[in-house]
């Protein structure tokens, strides 16, 4: 029930004498320390925004030079009195915001002040301590009223009487007070639309009979019980959510709503007519004893009759994610033939079956994943199944096989999610002694699949061409230790298409893995495994992202910047490797690419003599020591060998002149030559 601030022309902003920013008729003077309303900004103002400052007192000469006013904010300030006559120039006023004050105090002189907006349309009162006399109080002569907000105060319970006067009003929002009761607060509100109660204590609903409310938020709170008026009247309600509450029971609703949203997610609920060892309930019956004034009725019914008697035909999502539910009851689906989303996930359900009974033919997303699903049973000669599904997500089960054909009719399904089942892809390669292969999931030949996780599967040793006439675009097979047993040539039917590879934590630490042909490849996951030499066939591609997390990395190639994977990627994650500070060219190259982000620059680290340092500030001794370390070998041998031979090329001239007579007489005696001389 936010009231939206501002004009929202993109007009160049002005300022005023008084600090305020000026655009056309909208003056801003938000965090200005204010302690009381500008009187110098211009007489035709129509909002004027007094956010986060430290106005206590609105008086009653506050407003009188701005009479076409429309909207004034005044929230997060230390209001604690607006006196009665304070609008008396501004009674054109139409949204008014007081959150977040101290309204409490005085809060009997400021309702006068209030009762003065005959075209008031939009209050924000919450977070002023308000309790429900308080509320009961300010809001009394406001008969104009659409929109009224009080959350945030310390409303413990309504009746009748608080906003008997609010008959125009539209929006309610009461979120977070310390409501545990509502006793006909709401029936002389004919034209409620919009109900929000969440973050309460309300401990049950019962009697629901608000036939003209559109949308009630109820979630957040301690409910177990809701039931709904038992009338043929036609409910205007098209979003009821119970979400986040302690329901042991799928909700009692309006036989005849509107209803197309419907969230149940955080409850205890379940399907009490027969129990997981087979026990019936059917026939169990209860007696409710009614008493009313001097009347006393005795009602008998099916305690666990689960026949929805609610017309649900215009429902198209339902979320009954994190209950208890093991299983649904026969027809329980085919009431709702409008169904597009369906979320069952994080329950206990050990069968799901699809079935020409439940065709859910408008279904788009099936969420089923973080359940105890063994088997997934599907009439698959039957064309009315999923024939609309696109997204399908079974992870997180026990899972073995698929049925055969299972995704045949599922015209548009794009996105799978098969991750932590233990699963295999066919075609599986024959083992030697079994007379058939084990079972597996064949996505062969499905043309609209383009998202596939197999994370976490199990999965071993893949080959043949299991992604033949798929167009992959997405493909998850993290965690999978025996995935990688080879090269990549089972991926060649996807090079053209995949986009995005996870191979963490797969066992990779072979170099051969040859990349090279997967030229539509932006972002890759190689993190997790145990590489000690980067691939060389990386340089060629023209990744966005990379991840290299946890390896065994020394370093990363010198000229790794001036590759094609370097001028192209965006983002690369390099922490948790053991590379070495005196080899760090490639760090200092990687840091001067123009638009490349190391996501994780603030984690990598490298290691020399044993310490664990940072690469962004190596101490100077380190950077010295590593220059000596990584200087020319051969240039270094030559000077130092350079001295040497220099003294004893010196040391051989001066023998050689000291007994050069010597050797030449030597030389003649022994060769028989006659001397020149």
């Amino acid at each position: 029930l936010a009231a939206g601030w501002g004009s929202g022309v993109a007009t160049g902003w002005a300022t005023s004498p008084g600090g305020c920013e000026l655009v056309q008729s909208t003056a801003g003077c938000a965090g200005r320390w204010l302690s009381s309303v500008p009187g110098n900004l211009r007489g035709d103002t129509e909002e004027l925004l007094l956010d986060d400052n430290t106005i206590q007192v609105l008086g009653n000469a506050s407003l009188l030079s701005y009479h076409q006013l429309r909207r004034l904010s005044l929230t997060k300030n230390q209001l604690e009195l607006i006196e009665p006559g304070a609008f008396f120039s501004s009674q054109g006023l139409h949204v008014l915001s007081l959150a977040d004050n101290l309204l409490f105090t005085n809060y009997s002189l400021t309702a006068a002040a209030l009762s003065a907006l005959p075209a008031l349309r939009t209050l924000d009162l919450a977070g002023n301590r308000l309790t429900e006399d308080m509320v009961s109080v300010l809001v009394w002569n406001l008969s104009s009223l659409e929109s009224l907000s009080v959350a945030r105060n310390i409303i413990m319970r309504l009746d009748s009487s608080v906003f008997t006067n609010l008959t125009q009003l539209l929006e309610l929002n009461l979120e977070k007070n310390y409501i545990f009761e509502i006793d006909q607060a709401f029936e002389g509100l004919q034209r409620l639309r919009r109900l929000n109660v969440a973050y309460n204590y309300l401990p049950c609903v019962v009697e629901f009979g608000l036939t003209q409310l559109r949308v009630l938020n109820v979630s957040n709170n301690v409910i177990e019980w809701f039931l709904a008026l038992e009338s043929d009247d036609l409910f205007e309600l098209e979003v009821l959510d119970l979400s986040h509450n302690r329901l042991l029971f799928f909700p009692v609703l309006p036989r005849q709503s509107k209803l197309h949203s419907l969230l149940l997610k955080d409850n205890e609920m379940s399907f009490y007519q027969r129990l997981p060892n087979g026990t019936s309930l059917a026939n169990v019956t209860v007696q409710f004893l009614l008493i009313d004034g001097n009347s006393t009725n005795i009602t008998t019914v099916s305690l666990w009759d689960e026949i929805c008697h609610s017309n649900l035909s215009s429902l198209r999502f339902l979320d009954m994610s994190q209950n208890q539910v093991w299983y649904l009851p026969e027809g329980f689906l085919a009431q709702m033939p409008s169904l597009t989303h369906l979320k069952l996930n994080q329950n206990c359900l050990e069968t799901f079956h699809l079935s020409e009974g439940d065709p859910l033919a408008m279904l788009t997303e099936l969420d089923l994943s973080q359940n105890r699903l063994e088997e997934l049973g599907a009439e698959v000669d039957t064309r009315d199944i999923l024939p609309n599904l696109q997204l399908f997500n079974l992870s997180t089960n026990r899972l073995r096989a698929l049925p055969p054909g299972v995704f045949t009719y599922t015209r548009k399904i794009a996105t799978v999610d098969l991750s932590h089942n233990r699963l295999d892809l066919c075609p599986q390669p024959a083992v030697r002694g079994e007379a058939e292969s084990p079972p597996c999931v064949d996505i062969r030949g499905v043309q609209t699949l383009t998202h596939l996780s197999l994370a976490g599967c199990g999965l071993r040793g893949l080959g043949g061409h299991p992604f033949q006439g798929t167009s992959l675009m997405h493909l998850d097979l993290s965690d999978n230790h025996q995935a990688l047993s080879g090269d990549l040539e089972w991926l060649q039917d996807l090079t053209r298409t995949l986009q995005v590879l996870s191979l963490r934590n797969t066992s990779l630490s072979s170099t051969a893995v040859d990349f090279s042909a997967f030229n539509s490849l932006v972002r890759l996951d190689l993190s997790g495994n145990s590489l000690t030499v980067f691939p060389t066939s990386l340089g060629a591609l023209k990744l966005r992202s990379l991840d290299l997390r946890d390896n065994s990395l020394p370093a990363l190639p010198p000229d790794v910047a001036r590759t094609p994977l370097g001028k192209s990627l965006w983002d690369i994650y390099l922490s948790r490797n053991p590379y070495n500070c005196c080899t760090l060219g490639w760090w200092d190259a990687l840091q001067r690419v123009q638009g490349l982000r190391v996501a994780d620059g603030h984690e990598v680290t490298c290691s020399y003599a044993s310490r664990t340092l940072s690469p962004r500030a190596l101490p100077e001794p380190v950077l010295r020591s590593c220059r000596w370390q990584t200087a020319d070998l051969a240039l270094l041998y030559l000077v130092l060998a350079l001295p040497t031979c220099l003294t004893l090329l010196v040391a051989f001239a001066l023998v050689f002149l000291t007994l050069k007579q010597k050797l030449l007489k030597m030389v003649k005696s022994r060769c028989g030559v006659g001397s020149p001389y």
